[in-house]
């Protein structure tokens, strides 16, 4: 006898099911689709516990006869394809049929559906594969579908969702793909009896983009439209200034479809690339219509990536459109990161009356004219004098009280040593610093934060929102007082010590924090706290501010040298040279 045997339809339905129901925000996703489809005008969303517990989607689309309301839990049961030829034409999301089948097989669904001339609705009850129950109910003019415990036969997998947070945060993303490609539908969306969103119908797709992003997304926006005999262009582009180093709000859509593409994003970046600081990127929203046969939507299990016929086409349309919109808007006039070779004009900063001379000889009161009684003191526990022994005696004790320090651009302190003069990158000498107190922090609790005088709202957008809320408790360990405000927005109360609480800055390091906390570190805790230690030192080393007069210079080089290791950053770059005497002599020859 062959050892080959045709496998089970259940068992079937829940390898499939593994492909196209990966968690919670995949049975969002395609049962809003199937909505669309239906011709619905008006889609709701309600899940509890971020899917875990239920997901609820509801329409007023054509609806189901009762024949088809059971039929359409069957794999490859569609109405979308009927001859081969098909395959090259499709212009609806779903097509395959796989969807309720796949849903069904690993959780509990019920399906309430009604058509306009039907007198009542049919119901359906799946509490098992293969148990199907079906009765006549009273429901409104289109599908109610009920799906509850979610991987309920799979604990393997049901043990591998994330946390509520990150996975609303994956619903979330879903249901804003959709709402984007549907301006004339109205859509909701409501977790644990909250709404996250609640969006009428948009006069147009911009209306929308400001629905789902708010106004500090759309108020940079600019249009992008031009045609061709291969494809039509169309969508919005924001401004390079904007740009942010997370992950900014990018979005391919081909003839309404959503969909994932590196190759064509490379394209968007290329025509970016004179704009943009490196490691910088910018929001776009780019439609494409083409002709349905040159675009294979069928290669990927959840049509979340396609393969154009002409892809090195729509490649170089792309770049030429995103470039020419670009330069039409003279966003090239007003950016421009190049300084090499200019005149800089010279900058005197407060301790420029220290170096000038005294223009008195009259006595006067001894005074020390750096301290700001505003101004932390940046000490660790142990002693700075008690760590010089470790670095070779770089000062005397009598020079590390009254060595005075210079800041050079705000980017260097020179400041004498016993074997010659002491260089100290400001930035890595901070970042070293934060590393520090931040691993302290993470490990023991204790946060250091200082208030800003006034509180600062960064609209962030309802995904990155929920980051927030997942990581509050660890944001709160290392001193940020960051508290949500609506649906999409946060309020910075405060920050950790040394950090700037100047608005602009603030509004910079939310979107820092953001890429911080979209990579989802994961392992040995102890490597986790060091890899979010030093990520949040790299981002307080670029916020922090640089040295005001001698005094401040002195304060950071004795916090410094307070450090366990003060030669080298977490990431291993130098922190500090020593000029010697020789070195010096050598200059002048």
């Amino acid at each position: 006898m062959g050892k080959l045997k045709v496998l089970p339809a259940n068992i079937a339905n829940m390898i499939a099911a593994g492909e196209v129901v990966q968690r919670p925000a995949s049975v969002v996703k395609e049962l809003m689709e199937n909505a669309v489809d239906a011709g619905a005008d008006q889609v709701d969303v309600v899940v509890k516990d971020a899917g875990r517990t239920s997901i609820q989607v509801i329409d007023n689309g054509v609806g189901m006869s009762p024949a088809d309301a059971v039929l359409c839990f069957e794999r490859h049961a569609t109405s979308k394809i009927a001859e081969a030829e098909d395959l090259q034409r499709i212009t609806s999301y779903g097509f395959r049929g796989e969807a309720l089948a796949s849903i069904a097989a690993v959780a509990e669904v019920t399906l309430k559906t009604r058509r306009a001339a039907d007198e009542t609705a049919t119901q359906v009850s799946i509490s098992e594969p293969g148990a199907v129950k079906t009765s006549s109910v009273a429901a409104p003019t289109g599908s109610n579908f009920l799906i509850r415990n979610i991987f309920y036969n799979t604990p393997a997998r049901r043990k591998f969702l994330k946390s509520d947070n990150v996975e609303l945060k994956h619903i979330v993303e879903e249901f804003t793909r959709i709402a984007l490609t549907r301006p004339d539908v109205g859509f909701s969306l409501n977790s644990n009896g909250r709404d996250i969103f609640r969006l009428r119908k948009a006069k147009s797709l911009k209306f929308r983009v400001l629905d789902l992003m708010g106004a500090n997304v759309t108020g940079d926006l600019v249009d992008i439209n031009a045609e061709t005999s291969l494809v039509r262009v169309s969508g919005f582009l924001a401004s390079p200034d904007t740009a942010h180093k997370t992950v900014a709000n990018q979005f391919f859509f081909v003839n309404g479809r959503y969909f994932r593409s590196a190759y064509l994003h490379k394209a968007v970046m290329k025509a970016y690339e004179e704009y943009l600081p490196e490691g910088y990127t910018p929001s776009y929203f780019i439609w494409l219509e083409v002709a349905p046969e040159s675009v294979d939507v069928n290669i990927h299990p959840t049509k979340a990536e396609v393969k154009f016929e002409e892809d090195s086409v729509i490649f170089q349309t792309i770049y030429a459109c995103v470039r020419a919109t670009l330069g039409r808007n003279a966003f090239g006039e007003g950016i421009d990161f190049n300084t090499e070779g200019r005149v800089e004009m010279p900058q005197m900063g407060s301790s420029f009356e220290e170096y000038r001379g005294p223009v008195s000889t009259a006595p006067g009161p001894a005074l020390d004219e750096g301290y700001d009684p505003f101004t932390p003191n940046f000490e660790f526990d142990k002693p700075a004098v008690e760590r010089h022994q470790d670095y070779g005696k770089l000062f005397e004790d009598n020079q590390a009280v009254q060595a005075r320090a210079l800041v050079v651009k705000g980017r260097f302190i020179i400041a004498p040593s016993t074997s010659g003069i002491l260089l100290v990158h400001i930035r890595r000498a901070w970042e070293r610093i934060l590393y520090e107190k931040t691993l302290k922090a993470l490990s023991k609790n204790t946060p250091v934060t200082q208030t800003a005088l006034f509180p600062v709202q960064v609209e962030v957008g309802a995904a990155s929102r929920l980051l927030f809320d997942e990581h509050a408790q660890m944001l709160a360990s290392v001193g940020f007082d960051i508290t949500p405000f609506g649906t999409d927005t946060v309020v910075v109360n405060g920050v950790p010590q040394g950090y700037s609480c100047e608005p602009g800055k603030v509004q910079q390091m939310v979107q820092d924090i953001l890429l911080i906390l979209s990579d989802e570190t994961s392992g040995v805790p102890e490597v986790v706290r060091a890899a979010l230690a030093s990520k949040f030192a790299t981002l307080g080393s670029v916020n922090a501010e640089p040295p005001r007069n001698a005094a401040e210079a002195q304060s950071l080089i004795d916090t410094l040298f307070a450090c366990e290791n003060a030669e080298l950053t977490a990431s291993g770059k130098k922190i500090t040279a020593v000029l010697s005497a020789e070195d010096i002599e050598k200059r002048f020859q």
